[in-house]
């Protein structure tokens, strides 16, 4: 067995250690390279990788948009579920178009390649601690489709301040109010969260107990 120092990329992610111990995950390369393949690595960088001015619907026209939108789609959604949660919301939200997409869907996409190009070196940080303190945070909006009026739920999970189970998900039925909303988005994060809370518990002699913030409920414990 031979020493070959530390480790700097594990399955195409980068590990960079920072000057206070700490460990960031990033794709930065990853980043650079769909931005060239879509012919985004020149593009005008923006603040947000959603227009929140600009509210999509499905279509049912009988041509597509002349553009690579499944497949961008999928490098987006890659990239999403490794290093970068803040992209989760905006990439389902694209994601529901992949049927018959729209020269308005395909901006959408294009716009998150935009967020993206100022965004390279952003990733998963974590740093060095004696506590193991692991949170959630869940909420929802409500009938945010505007095509079926269904919400959308969404949950982070942290450990130490960093994330590390994430997801947004439009909900499979309507909600009469935003409390239903936020209790449907609640339960998806409770099953997440006990899963990991378990993995933590034989993973550690001993996990803390997990608090669950939630933007409708307030705080459930998870024992």
């Amino acid at each position: 067995m031979t020493d070959s120092g530390k480790c700097a990329f594990v399955l195409g992610i980068e590990l960079v250690d920072g000057p206070d111990g700490s460990v960031t995950m990033c794709q930065r390369r990853y980043v650079d390279d769909i931005l060239k393949r879509f012919a985004m690595d020149e593009c005008k960088a923006v603040v947000s990788p959603v227009d929140m001015s600009t509210r999509l619907v499905p279509s049912d026209a009988a041509t597509k948009v002349n553009a690579p939108f499944r497949e961008a789609v999928g490098t987006l959604m890659h990239l999403m579920t490794a290093t970068r949660p803040d992209i989760a919301y905006a990439v389902g939200y694209v994601s529901r178009f992949m049927e018959n997409p729209q020269e308005e869907h395909w901006v959408a996409v294009k716009r998150i390649f935009r967020y993206l190009q100022g965004t390279k070196t952003h990733g998963i940080c974590f740093k060095p601690g004696d506590n193991i303190d692991f949170r959630g945070y869940s909420d929802a909006d409500w009938a945010g489709d505007l095509a079926d009026r269904k919400s959308t739920s969404g949950y982070t999970f942290m450990l130490m301040s960093a994330p590390v189970s994430w997801g947004s998900k439009k909900q499979s039925s309507v909600s009469l109010s935003t409390s239903k909303a936020g209790y449907i988005a609640l339960s998806l994060a409770i099953q997440e969260g006990k899963w990991i809370h378990r993995l933590l518990c034989e993973i550690l002699a001993a996990a803390n107990e997990t608090g669950l913030m939630e933007g409708v409920v307030g705080e459930t414990k998870l024992g």
